[in-house]
């Protein structure tokens, strides 16, 4: 696990922005498709509804319409916009870059663009990544991005995945800071024994899109539930207590936790292992599903423009994703 320390400029986000398609799918809605039932689905993940995106829509689509609205907050134009960075594991496609796709779409002429692929750790490893940017004086202003289209990717005969996942988008901003508050530093770890447990098989170079490939269903998300929960309860508090440690903080120093919003049961898994309220972590899981790498941006947003969020409060984000890949970052807002 490699911790990352803020050296050089101070760096902060500036802008939040996120964007949820119009669809709901509800978990009675999923009654209809496979067999299972909403009190199943809530008991056992916190989840009632979920948004799908449209047949033609996007990540880069979605990511655009984040992004527009967390420079719209920051007061930034495109054209200042140097680096976008877009962590995605649905990206537009296999090339060019989904990045690059939101930089049409937005009119950012002057960055540089590149995906980022962590799976639902992704936000924060390009939080990291651009940060590193800022910081380094290379460039001033970076927008990261989470998108997903999981609805592409999931299996929606397999009812003990379909029930989990949604789409949409989350972005920020990220700026030398002007008053000293911002990022204070990330933790970062993967675990590459264990890709078997979380993963979409096909459509890479170890098994290319072939008739069998399609009738083996490996297009979709596989995932072992059970090894995926302990291991992700684990890294994240391991990750929390490492980025807060070095920084000489402790959880009572923590306003608001934003997690993975990836099931309920792991969040209250991790607001008991850390000893703290589960009133201090922001959860819009409920209404949202498990977005991937778009979970934390996302609900980091909301808790922002909501007023939760306020003017000098330390934020904790943490996250954990399939590779297995997991993640802490610390800010000052």
């Amino acid at each position: 696990m490699k911790t990352a320390h803020a050296q050089g400029r101070r760096v902060t986000i500036t802008g939040t922005g996120s964007y949820l398609p119009e669809r709901v799918l509800s978990n009675h809605d999923l009654e209809k498709m496979v067999e299972t039932t909403d009190e199943w689905i809530y008991t056992r993940t916190g989840i009632r509804e979920r948004r799908i995106a449209r047949e033609n829509e996007a990540a880069s689509d979605m990511g655009a319409m984040a992004a527009r609205r967390a420079l719209e907050m920051a007061g930034v134009t495109p054209a200042e916009v140097e680096m976008i960075v877009v962590a995605t594991v649905t990206p537009d496609m296999p090339f060019p870059s989904t990045a690059c796709f939101v930089q049409h779409a937005i009119g950012a002429k002057r960055a540089f663009c590149f995906d980022l692929e962590a799976a639902c750790s992704g936000f924060l490893f390009g939080l990291e990544t651009a940060r590193q940017f800022i910081a380094a004086g290379s460039i001033n202003t970076a927008l990261v991005i989470g998108s997903e289209k999981l609805s592409c990717i999931t299996d929606w005969q397999d009812r003990s995945t379909c029930v989990l996942f949604g789409d949409g988008a989350g972005a920020v901003v990220l700026q030398p800071s002007k008053d000293g508050r911002g990022i204070l530093g990330s933790v970062m770890g993967s675990d590459g024994a264990l890709t078997g447990l979380l993963n979409v098989p096909g459509g890479g170079s170890r098994y290319p899109v072939s008739d069998k490939s399609l009738q083996n269903r490996l297009h979709y998300m596989k995932m072992t539930g059970n090894e995926v929960f302990k291991h992700a309860v684990r890294c994240m508090c391991e990750a929390a207590q490492q980025v807060l440690q070095k920084h000489g903080l402790t959880m009572e120093n923590v306003d608001w936790v934003v997690p993975h919003q990836a099931n309920i049961r792991i969040i209250r898994a991790i607001a008991e292992r850390l000893g703290d309220s589960f009133d201090k972590f922001y959860v819009n899981l409920e209404r949202v599903g498990n977005m991937s790498g778009a979970s934390v941006p996302v609900a980091f947003d909301e808790a922002v423009r909501s007023g939760r969020i306020k003017h000098g409060d330390t934020v904790l984000m943490v996250a954990f994703g399939g590779g297995f890949t997991w993640g802490a970052s610390v800010l000052e807002w």
